[in-house]
């Protein structure tokens, strides 16, 4: 990556995203790095890491963390796997493996090699849903130290950002502890996702 990536056409920097083998001497399936995104999205979604399903299908949220996602945002399938009016943007953006406890952190290459890159060509991002504390760390370096804290402080971001909890299964316990997430955070999220997408 010796030229200058900010002066590449779109689809030649996501060409060449898709194509990076920077981690692949570290990556158990090797690489597939998974993104969606368009000069047009309005809407960014700001995950972890592909997990072992979405690296096997190519598809990003391909998996119940997805399901629950959409049902937070109030979308379809067809709506979120539209890149004219979604970017999916991990913070890793190939699978990283799995510990002893769940998928390792993604990998810390992915972002300072392609992230402010791919972020200043989508002009059109109106809302940015940030989720899990890796993505809160880049997009909030001014946040809480947890993201439970991030979460329940969203209306500070709002209406252009929201904190927003992972939504894997493995968060059931903190959803359980925190009901007023799905109570009053994720009516208003809908409501703002249906207007950008009205718009769109």
């Amino acid at each position: 990556m010796t030229d200058n990536l900010a002066d590449l056409p779109f689809q030649e920097l996501v060409r060449r995203v898709r194509a990076c083998t920077l981690c692949s001497d570290v990556l158990p399936c090797g690489p597939r790095p998974v993104v969606q995104l368009s000069e047009s999205s309005r809407i960014l979604v700001v995950g972890q890491a592909p997990g072992r399903r979405v690296h096997d299908t190519g598809l990003p949220f391909n998996d119940s963390s997805g399901d629950r996602l959409r049902d937070w945002m109030g979308v379809t399938r067809d709506t979120f796997y539209d890149e004219q009016k979604l970017a999916i943007l991990p913070m890793g953006f190939c699978y990283p493996g799995t510990g002893k406890s769940g998928d390792l952190p993604p990998r810390p290459e992915c972002a300072p090699a392609w992230r402010q890159v791919l972020l200043d060509r989508l002009p059109d991002i109106a809302l940015t849903l940030v989720i899990g504390r890796y993505a809160h760390a880049w997009h909030l370096p001014d946040g809480e130290s947890s993201v439970t804290g991030n979460v329940k402080n969203w209306k500070r971001y709002w209406p252009e950002v929201v904190p927003m909890p992972h939504p894997s299964p493995r968060n059931n316990l903190w959803l359980r502890r925190n009901p007023w997430f799905e109570a009053v955070t994720v009516p208003a999220l809908r409501e703002r996702v249906a207007a950008i997408l009205v718009e769109a």
